[in-house]
């Protein structure tokens, strides 16, 4: 036999507190944390001054390879820029 519903609100203390610590067990799989995407389209300060270190401080260094008039000849053009 099924044991009779008794309502929340006529159970004993102990007994709400117990429903209650069981209905507040875990998140499971879902993360409470609230995140926002990234607006792509707003103004960066950090990404710009990041692009601005990096170009003011890393020289730049490169290489083309020049294919010449004859077959199987070729050139090699090695460059440096120097930072400022």
């Amino acid at each position: 036999m099924k044991p009779k519903y008794i309502p929340l609100e006529k159970r004993s203390k102990q007994e709400q507190k117990e429903y209650h610590a069981r209905q507040r067990r875990g998140w499971g799989e879902i993360s409470p944390v609230t995140r926002k995407t990234v607006n792509k389209k707003a103004y960066n300060r950090k990404k710009s001054i990041k692009s601005e270190r990096w170009s003011r401080h890393e020289p730049s260094f490169g290489f083309f390879i020049a294919l010449g008039p004859v077959p199987n000849t070729y050139s090699i053009i090695l460059y440096y820029e120097a930072p400022q």
